[in-house]
C-alpha cells in the first residue's frame, strides 16, 4: 500500500469526524452561545474543542512520525505530545531547530528525516 493511502484515510477520518460532530454540536447550541464550562448544555462545544486539540496533535505527530526513524522515540513524542500538547510539540520543533547545520535552511527540518 503507498505511503498516501494511510495519510488520506487518516485525515478523511479526521475531517469527516469534526465536520459531523461541528454540525452536531450546532444542532444542540450555537457557539455563540458556549459559556465555557459554566453549564451543562456547554459540554457540546468542549468535546468539539478537545476533539479539535487532540486531531491537530496528532496531525503534527504525523510529521514526527515520518521524522523519526527509531520507534522508541516515534512512541515517546506520541505519548510527550498527547499530554503535553502544544508544550511537546514547540519543544519537537525547538529541537530540531537546534539539530541543523550552519548551511540548511529552516525549510529541511520538515523534510529531511532523523536518523
Amino acid at each position: 500500500m503507498p505511503a498516501k493511502t494511510p495519510l488520506k484515510i487518516l485525515f478523511s477520518c479526521i475531517f469527516a469526524t469534526l465536520l459531523v460532530y461541528t454540525v452536531w454540536a450546532s444542532t444542540r447550541q450555537p457557539v455563540l452561545q458556549w459559556g465555557g464550562l459554566t453549564h451543562g448544555t456547554d459540554r457540546y462545544w468542549t468535546i468539539a474543542t478537545l476533539m479539535d486539540a487532540y486531531f491537530g496533535f496528532l496531525t503534527v505527530y504525523v510529521w514526527v512520525f515520518y521524522k523519526e526513524t527509531r520507534w522508541l522515540l516515534r512512541i515517546t513524542w506520541f505519548i510527550a505530545i498527547m499530554l503535553l500538547g502544544n508544550m511537546a510539540m514547540s519543544a519537537y520543533v525547538l529541537l530540531q531547530l537546534m539539530r541543523l547545520k550552519a548551511d540548511q535552511s529552516a525549510s529541511s527540518i520538515l523534510t529531511v528525516q532523523n536518523r
